[in-house]
């Protein structure tokens, strides 16, 4: 038995995001497949035919930026049958889009995001992210390759949430594809942590050092990840994060609180120090 744990960012790009995300979605392995399958059904059902394809992928910056909710809001909410049908012309036909065909899309991509979350809920997936507001590095002097603080405390938080299972079921990593040499550099730093650090080589017990690299718009787990890590990112505040939050996504910020891991540990001279599954990295 295994956790697959898939990790993906959000606000990597800098370009208007607050924050960084750094989140991982944990998924046991005989939950995965019925997970995948009801989400395809979810996207038959609500969209009319499977957005995933060539051209598109399901994503945070796709299914609730702005301008998504802002055309969910031209209309009142739609009958689900209109909606569906709708929203597969729309889908299909972009170019000849009316104002409800945009209406009908935008409200099922709501709904698709809030049947995603509460499916989480029910298959009690758990989610852990790093969240920060400035490029956060590892300062352990003995790593040459260091690895980003914000990956450290994610698995640190995921090999608490394994070693509270006290059983021999280890943890599976998979990552969204990054440009090649950036994945070498990746794994790098991994093995370096997982291998030069004493924390490290505790931590390898239970969490495999070596991760897969898949691709987002083929993995369904990566999709999941990015969804919550871009609601994190614009909605979720945590002590010391003073960023404006967009109102809008607090029904979704409501969803994703009961997915947090919450465990304690004796750190230091402070016994049953409360730990979350969600940090801000200061």
């Amino acid at each position: 038995m295994a956790y697959f744990f898939f990790i993906d960012e959000s606000g990597t790009d800098r370009q208007d995001s607050l924050y960084e995300v750094l989140c991982g979605v944990a998924i046991k392995d005989n939950d995965l497949w019925n997970i995948i399958t009801q989400l395809k059904g979810f996207e038959e059902k609500l969209l009319g035919t499977r957005y995933s394809g060539i051209e598109r992928e399901i994503k945070g910056k796709k299914f609730l930026k702005k301008k998504v909710f802002k055309q969910a809001n031209f209309f009142e909410p739609i009958p689900e049958i209109e909606r569906t049908r709708l929203a597969k012309e729309c889908i299909e036909n972009g170019s000849a889009a009316t104002k409800k065909h945009m209406a009908a899309l935008s409200q099922a991509k709501l709904e698709y995001v809030k049947k995603l979350l509460e499916l989480c809920a029910q298959y009690r997936v758990k989610i852990f992210a790093s969240i920060s507001s400035e490029t956060i590095r590892e300062t352990d002097d003995e790593m040459n390759g260091l690895l980003r603080r914000d990956y450290v405390y994610a698995f640190e938080k995921i090999y608490y949430y394994l070693e509270d299972r006290k059983s021999d079921e280890q943890g599976i990593i998979v990552f969204d594809e990054l440009e090649k040499s950036q994945s070498h550099v990746l794994v790098s730093q991994l093995e370096n942590y997982f291998k030069k650090t004493s924390k490290g080589r505790q931590r390898s017990g239970l969490v495999i050092p070596e991760p897969f690299f898949v691709h987002s718009d083929l993995t369904t787990g990566i999709q999941i990840a990015d969804l919550i890590a871009y609601i994190i990112s614009w909605g979720l505040r945590l002590k010391g994060m003073t960023e404006v939050i967009r109102p809008e996504l607090c029904e979704f910020v409501d969803l994703i609180k009961p997915l947090r891991y919450r465990t304690t540990r004796d750190i230091g001279d402070v016994p049953n120090m409360e730990i979350w599954s969600v940090t801000y990295v200061k």
